[in-house]
C-alpha cells in the first residue's frame, strides 16, 4: 500500500468512527485529537479497526506513533506495504 492509500484507508476509519466530523482539513502534522472531537474510546476503536481490517497489532506503547495523520502513515506504512 502506498502512503496516499494508508492515509485514506485511515481517514476513512475516523469518518466511520465520528460520522458528524469534517475531515477534509485535518492537517497531517498536528494531533488528530486536537483537530477533531477524538476522544480515548474513539482512539482504541481506530485501533481496533487497524487489526480487525488489516491485521496489525499495535502495541500500547507505539500509541503515541499514531497521534498525528503524518506520524500514524509512517508507523503504519512497513505494517502495511504487503496489503
Amino acid at each position: 500500500m502506498t502512503k496516499e492509500q494508508i492515509k485514506d484507508k485511515i481517514l476513512e476509519i475516523i469518518a466511520e468512527i465520528m460520522p458528524d466530523e469534517d475531515l477534509s482539513n485535518l492537517k497531517g502534522d498536528i494531533p488528530i485529537r486536537e483537530q477533531v472531537e477524538l476522544d480515548s474510546m474513539d482512539f482504541l476503536d481506530l485501533i481496533m479497526e487497524l487489526r480487525k481490517r488489516y491485521g496489525i497489532e499495535v502495541p500500547e506503547d507505539d500509541y503515541i506513533h499514531l497521534a498525528t495523520l503524518d506520524g500514524s502513515v509512517a508507523y503504519l506504512e512497513p505494517r502495511m506495504k504487503d496489503i
